[in-house]
C-alpha cells in the first residue's frame, strides 16, 4: 500500500503538479469565471438579474423606512440606471480597508454590505450580500453617484469592476437630497445578449410597488423605438390593490377584499384575499419582498388556518349539514386569490434561490393571525362568507366526480398494459434524463416529426386541433377530454395535487406548433394546461417551446433559415445585393422532414425556448388574461407585448 502511495506522489511531481498549479481567484474574478453561480445563467434571466440586484438594494432602503421613490431607466446606449432617495451608500473610509471608501468595498468585495451585522438593515431581501458587486463584475462600466452630507460623490469602474480612481466629490447635492444612483452597462462578452426587455422589468417593478405600500417606482425607456413616457407604480392599498389587480381579469365572487395585518417581536404578516368564480387557487407568498414560489412555513400556516376558519364558520351558520364531511382545503381554496407577505429579521430560506421559507415561528404567527382576523371578517361579512361556503360545497361535489374520473383514467391505463396512449410514437430509451416528447398538432405534421426524430430518445405525440381551455373547466370535465387524457398518460406523473415530478417519463416536453396565429393559440392552451395542472413540471424547467423558422433564403448554394421578421430584416440589411424573394416557410405539415429536422428537431441545430416561472403571480395573471373572458384586457396585453415577443408563452 505504501509503495503505491509513493508511486502516485512521485508521478504527480514528475507531471508538474506543484503549488504553482493552484489558481487563486481574487476580488471579483470568481464572478467573471463562473457567472452562472451568482446570477443563475448568462441568458435573459441572468441579464435581468443584474437589474433586480440593484433595485433590491433600493427596496431594502424603502423597507427600512428611508426611501420613498425609485427611478429605473433603460438608457439609450444600452445601460441601466437605478436612482433612489434613500440614505445613499456610505462614503467614509472603511475601517478594515485603509484608504478605501465603504462604497468602493461594497462594489468590489463579495459578501460586503449592510445586511450582515444587523445594524444596517433589520429587514432585507438581499441576504447573500453579493448583489451590487456582482453587477459591477459583469459590466463593462459602472458609475456610482451618492448624495450625502450636502455633497455629490462619484466612483467609476471599468472592465469588470476595476475602479478608475478613488471616490471623489464632484459637486453639491441638491438641497436636502440624499440617495444613490447606480448606472451599469452589461458586458456582451459575458451575456448571450445585452438588450433588456422592458415588459420583464415593469412586471417585476409593479410587484415590488404592490408589496411596499406607498413606495413610488418610476420606469422610463430611453432607447430608440420605445415609448419614452414614464410608467409610475404606486399603490396606497398595497397588497389589497395587488389582489384586485390579479382578479381584474377574472370575475370576483364579491367586491370586498379581506385583509389583515399582525406584527410582534420583529415579525410582520400582511394578508389580502378574495375569491373569484374560477376554478384555480392563486396563493402567492413573499418574505421580505422575495417571491417564495415554493411556499414555506408562512404559506403553510395560512392554508391550514384558512380551511379551519371557513369550516368553523360553515358549521356555526348551519351551511354544512350535520354529519356531513368537512370541506377540504382544496374545496375552500377553489377560485381563491391571496397574497401572504411577511417580514422578519432572520429569514431562513431553503436553497440559494430562496424559493421556500423555513422559519417555523412564522407558520404559527400567520396561523394565529388568520384564525383570529379572518374569522372576524367572516362574522362581519356573513353574506360574503356564505358565498364562499356555497362555492366550496360545489367544489366538493366536483372533487368527488373528478376523483372518479381519475380512477377511470387509471383503470384505462392498466387495461392498456403499458398505460400509454395508442397514438404516441414513443422512443426506445427508458432513461427519462435523455428522453424528450414533442407535442405536435395534426397527423400530417406529426408524420414529418416522426421521420425527423431520433427514435431512441425522441417521442412524438400528435394532438388533434385545439385542446380544451382548462382555465374555464373544472377537473372533472377536463379529464373527459381525450387529448388531455393522452397528455397525462404520456407524461406519466399524474395530475394536479397528485402530480409527482420524479415520475416523469421525459426530461423535456416540447410544444411544436406552426409559427402563426393558430399555432400561438395552441401553444397558449397547452401552456395553460401545464401551468394549472402540472405546475411543478413547469417550475422544474421541463417545458419548452420549439422555434420553427418563418423564412428561408438561399445564399449561393447554402440555404439560410430565419426564425422571425426581425431575423429577416437583419438578413436583408446584411445582404443589400440579395435580389431573390424571402420565401415564407409553409406549415409544419407541409415542410419536408429533412427541413424540419435541420431547423427544429435536431439537438445540435435547433433553438428552444424554455418556459420559466420566476414570478408565479405574473404567470398566473398572464394565463388568466389570455384564456379568460375579458376581451379588452386580452387585446391590450397582446398589443402591448407584440413588439417584444414572438410567441405568447409564459
Amino acid at each position: 500500500m505504501a509503495a503505491n502511495v509513493e508511486t502516485k506522489d512521485r508521478a504527480r511531481v514528475e507531471a508538474g503538479y506543484t503549488a504553482k498549479d493552484i489558481t487563486v481567484l481574487e476580488g471579483l474574478e470568481p464572478v467573471r469565471k463562473r457567472p452562472g453561480m451568482y446570477i443563475g445563467s448568462t441568458g435573459p434571466s441572468g441579464l435581468h438579474h443584474l437589474v433586480w440586484e440593484v433595485v433590491d438594494n433600493a427596496v431594502d432602503e424603502a423597507m427600512a423606512g428611508y426611501c420613498t421613490r425609485i427611478d429605473v431607466t433603460l438608457l439609450a446606449d444600452g445601460g441601466c440606471r437605478v436612482v433612489d432617495n434613500g440614505r445613499g451608500f456610505p462614503v467614509d473610509e472603511h475601517p478594515q480597508y485603509k484608504g478605501k471608501s465603504a462604497a468602493e468595498i461594497v462594489l468590489t468585495v463579495l459578501h460586503a454590505g449592510g445586511k450582515f451585522g444587523g445594524r444596517g438593515y433589520k429587514v432585507s431581501g438581499g441576504l447573500h450580500g453579493v448583489g451590487v458587486s456582482v453587477v459591477n463584475a459583469l459590466s463593462t462600466r459602472l458609475r456610482l453617484e451618492v448624495d450625502r452630507d450636502g455633497k455629490r460623490h462619484r466612483l467609476e469602474f471599468r472592465g469588470g469592476g476595476k475602479p478608475t480612481g478613488p471616490l471623489e466629490v464632484v459637486g453639491e447635492a441638491a438641497s436636502g437630497r440624499t440617495g444613490s444612483s447606480v448606472s451599469f452597462w452589461p458586458d456582451p462578452a459575458v451575456f448571450d445578449e445585452v438588450e433588456f426587455r422592458a415588459q420583464t422589468i415593469t412586471e417585476r417593478l409593479q410587484v415590488m410597488a404592490f408589496l411596499n405600500r406607498g413606495l413610488e417606482i418610476r420606469f422610463k425607456d430611453e432607447r430608440a423605438g420605445h415609448d419614452p413616457a414614464p410608467q409610475v407604480f404606486r399603490y396606497a392599498g398595497g397588497i389589497v390593490d395587488y389582489v384586485k389587480h390579479l382578479n381584474a381579469s377574472k370575475e370576483p365572487l364579491f367586491k370586498r377584499v379581506a385583509a389583515y395585518s399582525v406584527s410582534e417581536e420583529g415579525q410582520e404578516v400582511d394578508v389580502a384575499l378574495q375569491w373569484n368564480t374560477g376554478y384555480y387557487e392563486s396563493i402567492h407568498s413573499f418574505a421580505n419582498g422575495i417571491a417564495t414560489i415554493e411556499g414555506g412555513m408562512h404559506e403553510d400556516g395560512f392554508r391550514q388556518a384558512l380551511t379551519n376558519v371557513v369550516n368553523k364558520f360553515a358549521r356555526q351558520r348551519n351551511l354544512v349539514k350535520e354529519g356531513a364531511e368537512n370541506l377540504s382545503g382544496e374545496d375552500v381554496r377553489e377560485g381563491l386569490t391571496a397574497i401572504v407577505s411577511v417580514r422578519l429579521t432572520e429569514p431562513q430560506f431553503e436553497g440559494q434561490t430562496k424559493a421556500k421559507l423555513g422559519n417555523t415561528a412564522m407558520r404559527s404567527l400567520v396561523a394565529r393571525a388568520t384564525n383570529e382576523k379572518l374569522a372576524e371578517w367572516l362574522e362581519e361579512n356573513p353574506k360574503e362568507g356564505a358565498q364562499v361556503v356555497q362555492k366550496a360545497l360545489l367544489a366538493q361535489r366536483a372533487r368527488v366526480a373528478a376523483k372518479q374520473a381519475k380512477e377511470l383514467t387509471r383503470r384505462k391505463s392498466a387495461l392498456d398494459g403499458a398505460g400509454l396512449p395508442g397514438k404516441l410514437y414513443d422512443c426506445s430509451s427508458r432513461n427519462p434524463d435523455e428522453c424528450e416528447l414533442f407535442i405536435v398538432e395534426g397527423n400530417s405534421a406529426a408524420g414529418s416529426a416522426v421521420k425527423a426524430r431520433d427514435p431512441r430518445t425522441q417521442a412524438v405525440l400528435p394532438i388533434r386541433g385545439k385542446i380544451l381551455n382548462v382555465e374555464k373547466a373544472r377537473v372533472d370535465k377536463m379529464l373527459k377530454n381525450a387529448e388531455i387524457q393522452a397528455l397525462i398518460m404520456a407524461i406519466g406523473a399524474g395530475l394536479a395535487d397528485d402530480f409527482d415530478v420524479t415520475k416523469i417519463r421525459y426530461d423535456k416536453v416540447i410544444i411544436l406548433a406552426d409559427a402563426d396565429v393558430d399555432g400561438s393559440h395552441i401553444r397558449t392552451l397547452l401552456l395553460t394546461f401545464f401551468l394549472r395542472q402540472m405546475k411543478p413540471f413547469v417550475e422544474a424547467g421541463h417545458v419548452y417551446v420549439a422555434q420553427p423558422p418563418l423564412y428561408s433564403a438561399e445564399v449561393g448554394t447554402t440555404k439560410v433559415y430565419l426564425k422571425d421578421d426581425v431575423a429577416r430584416a437583419r438578413f436583408v440589411a446584411e445582404h443589400p445585393n440579395y435580389n431573390k424573394d424571402f420565401s415564407r416557410l409553409k406549415g409544419l405539415g407541409e415542410m419536408n422532414w429533412e427541413e424540419l429536422k435541420e431547423t427544429t428537431i435536431d439537438r445540435d441545430k435547433r433553438s428552444l425556448l424554455q418556459v420559466t416561472m420566476e414570478q408565479a403571480s405574473i404567470a398566473d395573471e398572464i394565463c388568466s388574461i389570455l384564456m379568460g373572458d375579458d376581451v379588452e384586457l386580452r387585446r391590450h396585453f397582446i398589443q402591448t407585448n407584440a413588439k417584444d415577443i414572438r410567441f405568447l408563452d409564459i
